[in-house]
């Protein structure tokens, strides 16, 4: 009898080990593949699809679903992930406003939000949201350092009115005030608008020593032009969420010679050896360009990339914690990301903390020109 009942306990811890090697993992994506952030948010998806299927012996799913580029749609989105598909975690978006929207709902569910945009929330209300991309203050500190060097004193600003922009320019006045740099001027413009000109008449006026355009994807072009078209002739910079092909694309001539601060991760082949990125940066852009065509990728392509690396450190750090579908195995997800280390990404180094979920060191900027073309790394 006591054997009979050993074997039916060794049978049930067997049947519950096998039922736990074959649960998947549920991710739930929310991406812009139509309307303003499509540019961000298509790149994003065609990396995934490169994704291998399995990671730690269990089945990742990815359920994609299009946010349209709209806060309204991403938040109801999140709400299905949370809701009906019980996903272990949230991935997205691409795009700040929509991210934003989203988070309140993953935190309520508390389920980890892995942003693939620099979204910034009220202190206190991040707890369950981590960003693949760089916090502002970090790419400013790398673009006040390269105005420095260009004896930049003063700046006017022309950004967004949403978060993006507002958080851009407090990163950036915080920043050029440390280094005796001033903004002068501040004019901001809707994501949707198509003309910016008596900004930039104002703007252009006001003879700042550079311009900081602050937008993304395709829509940064639109206003980099207007202030050339207005005459403006000092130095433009722009930020890494312009860091894409179609600056140039739709910029032209207008964007040559203007300064793009970024993430290793587009210009791999660019950095000195020592670079910790370097590697990872090259194997990105060689993976991307090989599956897509030469020129398609961006830094929001890398920002899956670096999502996978996420994904395969602490998922099976998870693993021993708990099961996926589970609020333990989400909380376990969690728990690993703020523990998981140094840990190095195609567009730096990444080592979030239960008190930093930005993660991303000073060194992770790098300053971009635009030269026939194409970006080149600054010296």
């Amino acid at each position: 009898m006591k054997h009979l009942v050993r074997k039916t306990l060794l049978a049930a811890a067997a049947a519950l080990a096998a039922g736990a090697a074959l649960a998947d993992v549920n991710i739930g994506v929310s991406l812009s593949l139509t309307g303003p952030g499509s540019g961000l948010g298509i790149p994003m998806q065609n990396q995934m699809k490169l994704w291998s299927p399995t990671i730690a012996g269990e089945k990742v799913n990815l359920l994609i679903l299009d946010d349209a580029s709209d806060p309204g749609k991403g938040v109801s989105n999140a709400r299905r992930f949370v809701t009906e598909d019980k996903v272990d975690m949230i991935i997205g978006s691409c795009l700040t406003t929509v991210a934003a929207a989203m988070t309140p709902v993953a935190d309520e569910a508390k389920t980890v939000q892995l942003a693939g945009s620099p979204v910034g929330v009220p202190p206190g209300q991040d707890q369950w949201l981590f960003r693949l991309a760089q916090s502002n203050s970090v790419m400013a500190h790398a673009m006040v350092g390269h105005m420095q060097k260009q004896g930049i004193k003063t700046v006017g600003f022309l950004g967004y009115t949403d978060a993006y922009g507002e958080q851009w320019l407090k990163a950036f006045t915080a920043e050029g005030e440390k280094a005796g740099i001033k903004v002068i001027a501040a004019e901001r413009f809707a994501r949707a608008d198509t003309s910016v000109t008596p900004q930039a008449l104002k703007l252009t006026a006001a003879n700042p020593d550079a311009m900081l355009i602050v937008a993304s994807g395709s829509g940064a072009a639109m206003p980099h032009k207007a202030v050339v078209e207005r005459g403006y002739k000092g130095k433009i910079y722009q930020t890494h969420a312009a860091a894409t092909a179609d600056l140039m694309r739709i910029g032209g001539k207008d964007v040559e010679g203007s300064f793009v601060v970024s993430g290793p991760a587009m210009v791999g082949a660019q950095l000195p050896d020592s670079h910790p990125s370097k590697k990872l940066a090259v194997d990105f852009l060689t993976g991307y360009e090989k599956a897509y065509g030469v020129g398609t990728a961006n830094q929001f392509a890398g920002h899956s990339y670096d999502a996978r690396i996420v994904l395969e450190k602490v998922i099976p750090m998870a693993l021993k914690k708990a099961k996926p579908g589970t609020p333990e195995f989400r909380a376990a997800l969690k728990d690993a990301m703020e523990t998981m280390g140094r840990t190095v990404f195609s567009h730096g180094v990444m080592n979030w903390s239960a008190t930093d979920h930005w993660g991303y060191t000073n060194e992770t900027g790098v300053m971009l020109k635009v030269t026939d073309g194409k970006f080149v790394v600054e010296k």
